[in-house]
């Protein structure tokens, strides 16, 4: 087999997802929150897609490769690095959350950088067609074993990884860490779970890819002798201290997870979880999805579409018809000429930052310049995040009432991007 090749470089480790579900959650519903932790100066984007349908043998074109289209696609919206089709992280208009992690298994090695499907390509395609949580574990499987995954991973930068997924819907939760082509999947029903870089899955394995266990007993990897332990079997190397901080967070708040701790335990800058140096911790979600039998409820999708969750404001979202979504959170589009769509790839790097990012940029440079002008600032955009948050736990009540209107929320993220524009101005 081959071992990690040394023209490909590993990326720090980065990202750490989360998902709460009953008991541990305040009201009964499910929360789910993610630090996508890219490259410092890596522009995320936050875009709506609406659902769509095309006709039979229409051709999709991700990142690297093109996919057969299916027929029709749900609404989405993804926070993703704006020089690759795929997202980081994103919910769609069904309730589906998900979010994927670089993981390091010994099956990797420079095969890794042929162009694929990368694992950002991944969550959006499960996202747009994965209509439940268990629907989303099935198309990121067949995906995983074909196509699969490969392909550099950052812009301008020659590493490549292996993915684990962490789905959520209303009801229940799956982590599917891979190795290759290899997969295996773990159910939740109840209670926290976290994924951070590392392979988590023991031996409880509610699914697993076809002849995995006879593939790790002809590489040696497994005698067969006890368990099958997915982890043990593929990991290259085990858990890091952000992995245990992160569980330690979450269970603090255990019985009372709701949006604003999902937001603390995404700011923790002692753990690492809030990250910053090399890599950032470029955009933020964290979503709350209403409890099941709740149908009359909304779920409310968090974003930040700026880097470091600590000195960003978290924005509210919410599905409807005729969604009025800001042009300020969505990067320039260089077409064809696009550096991440030419071959060779990457030749030249281009401005990709859209208008909030460059607006937060400017401000932060107040925070570190003008220590109170900063002070002063983050009280401000403290601020708005309340207001954002006992608006919407108005329109909930309203819901619960009966007496909301889809019109209330058209113009929501909109009006939010907005107001924290003006206060960068």
């Amino acid at each position: 087999m081959d071992s990690l090749a040394s023209d490909v470089i590993p990326p720090p480790r980065s990202c750490d997802t989360f998902v709460a579900l009953p008991p541990a959650t305040k009201g009964g519903g499910v929360v789910f929150g993610k630090n996508s932790d890219r490259p410092s100066g890596e522009v995320q984007e936050v875009v709506y897609i609406p659902a769509q349908t095309y006709p039979a043998g229409t051709k999709l074109q991700c990142t690297y490769i093109s996919i057969d289209q299916v027929d029709s696609t749900y609404s989405v919206i993804l926070s993703k690095p704006a020089w690759m089709w795929g997202a980081e992280m994103g919910a769609n208009s069904e309730g589906v959350c998900v979010g994927n992690e670089a993981v390091f298994t010994v099956l990797q090695g420079k095969d890794d950088l042929t162009e694929r499907l990368l694992g950002m390509d991944i969550v959006r395609l499960a996202l747009e067609r994965g209509g439940t949580a268990a629907k989303a574990v099935k198309v990121i499987t067949d995906l995983i074993e074909s196509p699969g995954q490969g392909g550099p991973c950052g812009e301008m930068q020659n590493w490549s990884y292996h993915n684990s997924f962490l789905i959520a819907d209303r009801t229940e939760a799956w982590i599917v860490e891979t190795a290759g082509v290899h997969w295996a999947a773990e159910q939740i029903t109840s209670g926290i779970r976290n994924i951070s870089n590392c392979l988590t899955i023991g031996t409880k394995i509610d699914l697993m890819s076809p002849g995995i266990k006879e593939f790790a007993k002809g590489k040696g990897l497994w005698t067969g002798d006890s368990d099958f332990n997915f982890a043990l079997v593929f990991a290259r190397c085990g858990p890091d201290g952000r992995y245990d901080d992160g569980r330690e967070l979450m269970e603090a708040s255990s019985g009372a997870i709701d949006e604003a701790s999902m937001f603390s335990v995404l700011r923790d800058e002692d753990s690492g979880i809030c990250m910053t140096g090399g890599f950032v911790s470029i955009g933020s979600q964290v979503s709350v999805l209403a409890a099941a039998g709740d149908d009359g409820i909304p779920s409310i999708h968090w974003f930040t579409g700026t880097p470091n969750p600590k000195h960003s404001v978290y924005k509210p979202f919410i599905f409807c018809s005729d969604v009025n979504f800001p042009s300020q959170t969505i990067s320039p589009d260089f077409g064809d000429n696009d550096p991440a769509k030419i071959t060779p790839r990457f030749s030249k790097q281009v401005d990709r930052r859209h208008q909030l990012y460059a607006a937060h940029e400017k401000a932060m440079s107040v925070l570190t310049k003008d220590k109170t002008r900063g002070k002063e600032l983050l009280s401000t955009l403290t601020d708005l995040e309340q207001q954002c948050l006992q608006g919407m736990k108005a329109y909930v009540s309203k819901c619960r009432e009966g007496a909301a209107d889809d019109k209330e929320v058209v113009d929501l993220f909109h009006d939010c991007v907005d107001a924290e524009m003006k206060f960068y101005s």
